[in-house]
């Protein structure tokens, strides 16, 4: 039997290393493809699959020994001209709003006025807020709550999702795309034993160009 020639060596090569990086690409992106691609079909008929927002709403009244804080955090606001009114809350204040409705509101900003302090807190599936009146010290929490689809097409856009998500979705990104190519690689390469290979993957390009022109105005 005679030996492989060099171009069918490098050949086999190359598809050797090209289906590598293909499955161990889609191994990384493949629960993160699944989710994205549900989410994508239930952020398309949005308008059909709605849920009913559920919000809670608490009152309290903060301790009468952490007002004088509150003011001198008030004067630090007013004297920081480039804060532009905006800072976060007192330790004293965090600690107070996690001991009573185990709410963290480490490294979020807040607005201050004259008359108050207003927190707002999104999240993936919902929004929250926090206002604080310093007239009185009456505090109110306000959370909605649009349930467990709402929080995964968040998770699709990566709405209030935080920095280590935002990571993933990088990620999540790279991967498919090199999936994508090294798959299109080796479609190239089987290409000549599979005719329809290429009008195919034209098709995949053709369809949504004339849909993007034809129908989106």
């Amino acid at each position: 039997m005679n030996a492989a020639s060099p171009d069918n060596r490098r050949r086999a090569y190359w598809l050797k290393t090209l289906h590598e990086w293909h499955w161990v690409s889609s191994a990384i992106c493949l629960i993160g493809m699944v989710l994205f691609s549900v989410t994508g079909f239930t952020l398309n008929h949005a308008g059909q699959i709605e849920g009913k927002p559920q919000v809670t709403r608490l009152h309290a009244t903060v301790d009468e020994a952490l007002r004088p804080r509150l003011e001198s955090a008030m004067g630090e606001v007013k004297a920081n001209t480039a804060a532009k009114g905006k800072a976060a809350l007192p330790a004293e204040l965090q600690a107070w709003v996690r001991q009573r409705w185990d709410i963290d509101t480490a490294g979020r900003e807040a607005e201050w006025s004259d008359d108050e302090i207003y927190l707002s807190l999104p999240r993936p599936g919902g929004d929250a807020w926090l206002r604080l009146s310093l007239a009185d010290g009456e505090a109110e929490y306000e959370r909605t709550d649009r349930g467990w689809l709402s929080y995964f097409n968040d998770l699709h856009k990566g709405r209030n999702t935080g920095t280590a998500w935002s990571w993933f979705i990088d990620i999540f990104a790279g991967a498919a795309l090199v999936f994508s190519i090294t798959g299109l690689f080796i479609l190239k390469m089987h290409a000549g034993n599979r005719p329809f290979t290429w009008p195919m993957v034209g098709m995949g390009l053709v369809v949504p160009v004339l849909l993007a022109l034809l129908f989106i105005h």
